[in-house]
């Protein structure tokens, strides 16, 4: 049995990503990794990834829906980072040559107009700092056999980030009711899910409030211009080679994404 530890379990991290192979979830042999010691470790790959070249441009937050909860057995949202190396231009397919398993969720997405730091911010203040709301599109995947891991595992790996995509509409925030802005998800031409706003934390600002509040108790703030996915409305759908996913928002505008070769 490795013994791991925080140094050891960012390596093996980013060397799965860089090699496009998944693993056991850590805690099967590190029962010791909890959520601050997978924020230790989400921090040091950060840090990492900065070191190679990339650069932080936000956070996303994973499992803010109880959809995405349930699926995971966990009950606690998560932040995480954001690198430029992560965006996937609008029309580009899904990098396989780059992804292990991915798979795509609908997300509401805030451009910040001004710093936000906790503790103790609202949904209302939090909201008062973004300046325009888009849709979007994550493509998630997981360093992790079968998305199967526990709550300090998928903290370390980053809350399963992979690429996003944001969509073709922007608004301010006062333009639209977040709360019942709704997505429909097409797969292959069906419509196979739906959700509103309201399936993130209630408001996807509630999401933002509790994204700063958690990063002020470890030292962060979410700086202006930086990007905020406030986590999956639906479940997510297996982006295959050959597939074509769509998202339908009211107000936010359609975000497509074909699977790739």
């Amino acid at each position: 049995m490795a013994a791991w530890d925080v140094e050891s379990v960012a390596t093996e991290l980013l060397a799965c990503e860089d090699e496009r192979r998944d693993r056991v979830k850590f805690t099967d042999e590190w029962p010791e990794l909890d959520v601050a010691t997978g924020y230790e470790i989400q921090d040091l790959t950060l840090q990492r990834r900065l070191d190679r070249g990339e650069k932080l441009i936000g956070i996303k937050l994973g499992l803010t829906s109880r959809a995405k909860q349930q699926r995971m057995g966990v009950e606690t949202p998560f932040v995480a980072w954001l690198t430029d190396a992560m965006i996937l231009p609008a029309g580009d397919p899904v990098p396989q040559d780059k992804l292990i398993h991915p798979r795509i969720e609908p997300e509401i997405v805030f451009v910040m107009g001004e710093r936000l730091e906790g503790p103790g911010v609202t949904a209302a203040q939090a909201m008062a700092a973004v300046d325009q709301v888009l849709g979007g599109a994550e493509v998630i995947d997981s360093r992790y056999k079968d998305f199967k891991f526990a709550a300090g595992d998928v903290i370390a790996d980053n809350a399963s980030s992979g690429a996003f995509v944001t969509g073709p509409v922007s608004v301010p925030p006062s333009a639209l009711d977040l709360s019942t802005e709704a997505v429909l998800v097409e797969v292959g031409g069906q419509v196979v899910d739906s959700a509103t706003g309201a399936a993130v934390q209630g408001h996807p600002g509630e999401a933002l409030a509790l994204a700063a509040n958690d990063l002020a108790t470890r030292g962060h703030a979410i700086e202006a211009g930086w990007i905020v996915l406030t986590g999956g409305m639906t479940d997510a759908y297996f982006a295959t080679p050959g597939s074509s996913i769509s998202l339908h928002f009211t107000t936010l505008g359609s975000v497509r994404i074909h699977g790739g070769e």
